[in-house]
This record gives C-alpha cells, structure tokens and sequence, in this order.
C-alpha cells in the first residue's frame, strides 16, 4: 500500500466534506483541535494541518478533541458488533446465548469471539454466561429459590448450576447474599476505562491501562464480599453520560453517587480531593494541610493515588510543589491533557 504523503492527506481531507473516514486524524495548530476526516467544520489551512495515526496520537501531542466531530467516536470505543451484542444480552439477561443464535443474526461467531476477547478478556458466550449468572446472584440476593434461579440462568443440570456459581463467587448459590458488582466498559477521548457499580453506586472508575487492575478488583470482591462480573446498571449509565459531558466540556462536577473503598484517613483524603475547585490544582502538602496533617504528605500522595475513582475523585488536580506533574496512575501525559482541559473549559 502507498504510503501517504502530507499532500496525500490534505487532498483527502479536502474531498471528504461530510463523509466520515477514520485513516488519520488531523491537528489544526492555530486552534488546538484535532478532527476526524469529514468534519463539518471550515477546512484548515494546508500549512496549518498535523496528521496522527489514531486519536491517542494527537491527544498526546497536546490537541483537544473536536466538539463537532467527536473523532474516533472516542478512541477505543467498542465496534458496532459488540454494542450491538451486549445490547442483546442486556435486554435479556437471563437468557442462554449460542453462537448458532448469533449466526442466525448473521454474525460470524469467529469474528464475535475474538472482538469480545480482545475486548473484555473474555468470549462473546462467556460474557453472556456470567451476565447469566449476575442475574442468578441477584434473584437469590432477592430471596428466589435455587431452582429457580438455575432454571432461570439456564442450566438444566443443577451439579452444573453450582459448580458454574462457585467458580465465579467462591461460595455456593445457597450462601450468596449479596448481589455482584457489574464491571462495564465505558470509550472516553483518552481510551477506555472500567467502571464498576450496582443500581445505587459506583465503586470504581479507572482507565484500563493502570496497572495492577486486578488487586482493584479483587479489594472489592473482599470489602464487599460480591462477586465482580460482566454488566452494566442504571449507574453505570448514568457515568457514561456524564463522562460523555465532562470530555465535551460542559459537565464541571459529577453526581453520580458514589461508594468509595478505602480507610478512614483515605476517605478522609478523597473529600478533600472533591474540594479542589474545577480547573485550578494543588500541591501535595496542601492538600496534607487541608486535613489537618501537614506531616503527612507521603501518606496524602499513596491515598491520593489509589482512590478508584478516576476524574470524579479528582487526583489529577494534585501536582508538585514545584510546579511539575508529580505522578499519575493513568499516565502523566493523561494528566497533562486533563488539567489542560479542565482549565480551557473552566467556568468564568
């Protein structure tokens, strides 16, 4: 395949008006934003025009995303298939899919299986399994029989329903109480993020590049004592849109209600965290200061780097004393773009 030169891309860019095409996204220098090919805004200047493989590219280069375009429809969003898929399972969570339901649809289950690996980790029927399951935990939590519960999640055999049951919540049916926690995966212009909740809460929002996820995973199925398994609830949703709202700019505090995981000092720390103003930062000792420890600066900055709750829990907000970033979980050039963004957008 030829490789495309600037002038290539130019030409391109100019005769796709209104037809969308993702083969590269351009950066505008004279106003810091990038687009997708096709975007209704004026056409740039050739000598004003930067190109970027993937969206990641251009955000790292300091651009922001196009309000009009929405490039990538946010890099890392989930393909048609597998919204189309989860939108199935979702509308009947108890019920049993196959791979021959899905070919009748005229999906190839090959291609299913490994965008939904690729994705979640996790096979197109072994998602819809302990979606399956989810629904099961949630009827016994209820107060529904066991039989019930297995006939519902559709397993004929009840050795199977239990064996299936106890490898996914570490108990038997007949000693779940609680009902899971379902893990979602919401796009976002800085790539994706996991977010965990039930009908009332959200327990945990972070991007899915931190590093050791699953130590996250694993404090909430010990604290709470319920099983974390593929979903999505009213919470969740309700992040989503007001994650869609923050990245456009014109969503400056969230208000989806939260169930943070942590100590007395930590949670301590994390509604001081909430307190820093959209758009403006502080230093580490401020924030010691603003608990009442000033001593505690160490203890503020490992607090404050494992809230849990990325954005809504503003740890980006907290920087050096002298000026530079500091550290970041989800990656310093994600804080650089987040500060950068909250100031541009920043209520006068």
């Amino acid at each position: 395949m030829k490789q495309l030169t600037d002038q290539d891309r130019y030409e391109i860019l100019a005769s796709h008006r209104g037809r969308f095409d993702d083969r590269f996204f351009v950066g505008v220098t004279s106003t810091g934003v990038f687009c997708r090919i096709g975007c209704p805004a004026r056409l740039p200047k050739r000598e004003n025009c930067k190109y970027f493989d993937n969206a990641t590219e251009a955000l790292s280069a300091g651009f922001r995303a196009c309000k009009r375009c929405h490039p990538a429809s946010y890099a890392g969003e989930a393909s048609a298939l597998i919204k189309k898929l989860i939108a199935l399972i979702e509308s009947d969570p108890e019920r049993r899919w196959s791979e021959t339901d899905i070919t009748a649809l005229g999906i190839d289950p090959s291609t299913a299986r490994r965008q939904f690996k690729k994705r979640f980790g996790l096979t197109f029927t072994q998602y819809a399994r302990a979606r399956r399951l989810g629904a099961a935990a949630q009827g016994l939590a209820k107060g529904e029989s066991v039989i019930n519960a297995q006939l519902n999640a559709g397993y004929e055999s009840a050795s199977g329903f239990r064996t299936a049951f106890a490898k996914t919540f570490g108990a038997a049916p007949a000693k779940v109480d609680n009902p899971p926690l379902f893990i979602d995966w919401i796009s976002t212009p800085l790539g994706p993020m996991f977010a965990v909740g039930d009908d009332s809460h959200l327990y945990m929002l972070e991007f899915t590049t931190r590093k050791n996820m699953d130590r996250g995973f694993e404090k909430l199925r010990k604290v709470h004592k319920r099983a974390v398994i593929p979903g999505s609830t009213e919470v969740t949703e309700q992040i989503k849109n007001e994650l869609e709202g923050y990245f456009d700019g014109t969503l400056t505090k969230f208000k989806t209600p939260l169930a943070p995981t942590g100590t007395e000092f930590q949670n301590h720390v994390w509604k001081a965290l909430q307190d820093i103003p959209y758009g403006e930062s502080c230093a580490y000792a401020d924030l010691a200061v603003a608990i009442g420890n000033e001593r505690a600066v160490r203890a503020v900055a490992s607090s404050n780097a494992n809230n849990g709750l990325a954005l809504i829990i503003p740890c980006h907000r907290v920087i050096s004393k002298d000026g530079s970033l500091g550290g970041y979980a989800g990656g310093l050039d994600k804080k650089q773009w987040l500060l950068n963004h909250e100031k541009s957008n920043k209520p006068q």
